[in-house]
């Protein structure tokens, strides 16, 4: 079933993140605030539903990581038009994205389906709490600094873990040792 309770919270997620650069974008920040944690949650809700309920499904495994990366970026770019964190870190993680989703279509060409490894959960995580304490940068700089910077690391282990676990699994398939 593709339209089941898991994916449509990574429906909702999505949403969100409109609902997100409205409220930012309004200098409304306590409701954007708000919206972004709600999508946290709402991300570790379809995650768990689909896992102790086997409801895991080929679109959610489309749409979960999508939402993620939308809410992701965009929570970055609209810190960034704000002054609150550096371009770089939004230039390094939306190309490590762009390389993780074209790197995606490619292993599902091939039959080949990434899960998310711990390094890319424990990234998400320190990315959570990073962008949430961005929204109370003036009291806690540079902490929500430290936590992003650990994000990216963990970002970028997580790729490298990816592409390493990928190409043992793509000589295993052709049995090349």
């Amino acid at each position: 079933m593709l339209l089941n309770l898991p994916n449509i919270l990574s429906f909702i997620r999505i949403a969100f993140v409109g609902a997100f650069i409205y409220f930012f974008s309004q200098n409304m920040l306590m409701w954007a605030l708000f919206i972004f944690v709600l999508a946290a949650f709402t991300d570790f809700l379809d995650g768990f539903i689909a896992r102790k309920y086997n409801m895991i499904t080929d679109l959610g495994k489309f749409l979960d990581p999508l939402a993620d990366k939308l809410m992701l970026i965009t929570a970055l770019v609209c810190f960034y038009l704000k002054g609150t964190l550096p371009l770089w870190i939004i230039i390094l993680v939306t190309a490590k994205e762009v390389i993780m989703i074209i790197a995606g279509i490619f292993f599902y060409s091939k039959k080949y389906i990434v899960y998310s490894k711990i390094f890319g959960k424990v990234a998400t995580v320190f990315f959570n709490i990073a962008l949430l304490l961005t929204f109370f940068k003036d009291k806690l700089y540079p902490i929500n600094e430290i936590f992003l910077y650990i994000a990216v690391a963990l970002a970028l282990l997580a790729m490298i873990q990816y592409g390493i676990d990928f190409v043992l699994e793509y000589r295993k398939s052709l049995k090349i040792k």
